[in-house]
């Protein structure tokens, strides 16, 4: 598989200039290792240390200030989150010695969540997210799609953009972006991978976070939110499916969050359109992993449109998420539901105001009926901040529907 560059990386070495330390973090396998020993072996020279290596592992409990001490150098230290009596010599590192680019962090779970360690840290680091390749990583090009929809650009790209086919698209959502995923060319090596990536997650990662007893209804939970990808959440309707109470569902999802299984999208909310659902969705944070635990395939997403607007719903919010997380554009990304059902899939917001309603449809063919929605916002919140709707569909080319209202095809997110 050839070498993929992410386009975090620029980011990565801009907080490394003028920040002490440099946390990475996301799922596990999502390629932070390989990302922090290019950067060590490159533009940001350090010494390397993995807190999955056992020896190393022991040596950071057993003496974390002697092993912090020691460092003679700009230090690495790979999955940080096994041993997190390392932070506080580390803040007293810092504290001795401002210097930049002192530390990078990665760990596969949110560690600044830990007690205390958000405060003993603040000021001190900055914090990013690496995700699984987007679809724009895989193809080689820079993900625009944050600035086009929010304006940054005089025009989003050119009036047509190769979709290839319908086919071609459900293949990128079932080999999804995990790096190991992707590097399995048949689908049975790629389905193991995945059969064996979520017990790791929940004997190792799960069991070192928290001490729950019964691990073994996390499965089920997750199988469970991924059939609702694209509802709020109803924590009454996943907890009776799976029969646990509601406050060990509460826990479980923390937990599913915290090592980035799942994604949280807040519900987005104003005063000018009236009673917004508050509830979030949950997005799982990989389509390769979204169709393992659909327990679907290519086939059948082919034959099932409505599975298949799902699974598409999920993988454009996640490829959204990927390409927000790596671009210098302030902005939220939310989604929107009313009470009586009027729904606008994902809502981009900038810092400044300025937001983009984007809504996703399996189709090759748009209607005007599918503006609806995206239409109502704009007359609401008023052409000073709506800067456009746009329905991302399965057709190639890019048609404008109405008044900042155009159909753009699903691939301007990779094209």
């Amino acid at each position: 598989m050839k070498t993929i560059a992410r386009a975090i990386t620029p980011s990565l070495l801009t907080a490394l200039s003028d920040t002490p330390a440099v946390m990475l973090v996301g799922p596990r396998q999502a390629g932070k290792s390989t990302l922090v020993q290019g950067l060590a072996d490159g533009p940001h020279p350090a010494r390397y240390l993995s807190l999955d290596d056992l020896r190393t592992l022991d040596a950071a409990r057993r003496d974390p200030i002697g092993l912090i001490e020691s460092a003679d150098g700009p230090l690495i230290i790979d999955e940080i989150q096994r041993a997190p009596e390392l932070l506080l010599p580390i803040k007293a590192a810092i504290d001795r010695d401002l210097c930049p680019g002192r530390f990078i962090l990665t760990g596969s779970a949110q560690v600044m969540l830990l007690p205390r360690v958000s405060e003993s840290l603040a000021g001190r680091i900055e914090v990013h997210t690496l995700w699984p390749f987007s679809q724009a990583e895989i193809e080689g090009v820079s993900g625009r799609i944050v600035e086009l929809l929010l304006g940054e650009s005089s025009r989003p790209g050119p009036t047509t953009a190769p979709t290839g086919t319908r086919k071609s698209l459900i293949e990128r959502i079932v080999r999804g972006g995990f790096p190991e995923a992707l590097a399995r060319r048949e689908d049975d090596r790629r389905e193991e991978w995945l059969a064996s990536y979520l017990p790791v997650i929940v004997q190792r990662d799960l069991r070192e976070e928290a001490n729950i007893e019964r691990l073994a209804e996390i499965p089920a939970v997750l199988a469970s939110l991924a059939s609702r990808v694209r509802a709020p959440l109803n924590k009454t309707n996943v907890s009776g499916s799976v029969g646990i109470p509601r406050t060990s569902l509460d826990r479980y999802l923390t937990l599913l969050e915290h090592v980035f299984l799942t994604h949280r999208l807040p519900a987005w909310h104003t005063n000018r359109i009236k009673q917004i659902a508050k509830a979030p969705k949950l997005l799982i944070s990989d389509s390769a992993l979204l169709v393992h635990l659909l327990r679907t395939d290519r086939k059948r997403l082919a034959e099932d449109a409505a599975l298949l607007g799902t699974v598409l719903e999920c993988f454009v919010g996640m490829e959204l998420t990927k390409q927000l997380s790596a671009t210098s554009t302030r902005a939220s990304l939310r989604h929107m539901r009313t009470a009586s059902g009027a729904e606008v899939d994902f809502v981009l917001e900038a810092a400044d105001g300025r937001l983009a309603g984007i809504e996703v449809k399996a189709s090759a063919t748009v209607r005007g009926e599918d503006f609806k929605h995206l239409s109502t916002m704009r007359d609401r919140i008023g052409k000073e901040r709506f800067i456009r709707g746009v329905v991302l569909y399965t057709g190639g080319e890019r048609l404008p529907l109405g008044e900042r209202l155009e159909a753009w095809p699903v691939s301007t997110l990779w094209s």
